[in-house]
């Protein structure tokens, strides 16, 4: 199976994912796949459901390049004692082109597993914390503008309106299948992983 990036407003990207409850093979090349995905599309986060998954998992590297900065593939993730808040510029990979001003924690708990079963308990700050909160957010059927005031949403209402349009003139095409037969597919993934 080959993997590609889903625009907004696939149905996909609201759907809240389901913990994963094996890995096998197939998974971990998903996984791989995935990171391959997000340094192609120069990323320094890509959750599962972003790639038309609806499972608990997602890849971060914050360097962003390949072979540097430390490479994490967390399953069923769980971010938890948020402490201070802080504004800073988000974009995503679903949503090319498009940034807005996000406040979010400056430091949360991660409790998640490895793509091999070892559990990961670790305190997190800065920028990496901020990955972390943006693709658990994927998960959760969250996209970083809803986090965001009216005012700052208005600023790029017009670029989601074209991508909207744009996705829903080729689901018109026959181009991309409908949001129900979208969804209806998800569940075979599901059956095998949750």
């Amino acid at each position: 199976m080959s993997l590609s990036i889903i625009p907004y407003p696939h149905p996909t990207l609201r759907v809240k994912s389901s913990p994963i409850r094996r890995v096998d093979q197939t998974l971990k090349d998903l996984a791989n796949e995935m990171l391959d995905l997000m340094y192609a599309a120069q990323g320094v986060g890509l959750a599962a459901n972003q790639v038309d998954l609806p499972l608990r998992m997602f890849v971060v590297n914050a360097s962003g390049v390949k072979g540097e900065g430390e490479e994490l593939i967390l399953i069923n993730p769980e971010l938890q004692m948020p402490r201070g808040n802080e504004s800073e510029q988000e974009g995503c990979l679903s949503l090319p082109g498009i940034y807005g001003q996000v406040k979010r924690p400056k430091a949360i708990r991660l409790s998640a597993y490895d793509i091999n079963g070892n559990a990961i308990e670790r305190n997190v700050d800065g920028f990496l914390a901020r990955v972390l909160q943006h693709e658990n957010d994927h998960l959760d059927g969250v996209l970083f503008f809803d986090r965001m005031n009216d005012e700052g949403r208005n600023e790029f209402a017009g670029a989601l309106d074209e991508l909207e349009t744009d996705f829903r003139s080729k689901q018109s095409a026959g181009a991309i299948p409908s949001d129900a037969d979208l969804l209806a597919r998800l569940d075979d993934w599901r059956e095998r992983y949750a």
